[in-house]
């Protein structure tokens, strides 16, 4: 991994200083004028900081960061001399819904917006 984020970085480097000539900076400066004029700042604030991102030691530590939200790995797939049952719409998702677990209601306000939503029926 690290062997490739140097390379990436590298290459990244070699491309913008092959690819850019002064009719590009031209441009560059022209938009960049517009968006400045309109008190868009974030293109060329983005142009300054081309070297701080593309570092293979910041690329890296995105790596070694601890995980804050990981997607559970989907259950193996069934051997296929067994015998299938019937495909429940459930069984479409690659990573199955977790439900309203994240949501804090109580059951009466659950019953309330049950019984009144519009164009549904029970």
């Amino acid at each position: 991994l690290d062997e490739f984020y140097g390379e990436l970085v590298a290459t990244q480097r070699a491309i913008y200083r092959k690819h850019i000539d002064w009719r590009d900076i031209r441009g560059v400066a022209g938009i960049s004028t517009r968006l400045l004029l309109r008190g868009q700042t974030n293109f060329v604030k983005s142009l300054f900081k081309l070297n701080s991102v593309y570092r293979p030691e910041v690329l890296l530590a995105d790596h070694r960061a601890p995980v804050k939200y990981e997607i559970p790995l989907p259950p193996p797939a069934p051997a296929r001399d067994t015998p299938r049952e019937p495909i429940g719409g459930r069984s479409l998702y690659i990573h199955a819904p977790r439900g309203r677990a994240g949501r804090a209601i109580d059951a009466a306000t659950e019953h309330f917006v049950d019984e009144t939503r519009m164009g549904a029926t029970p």
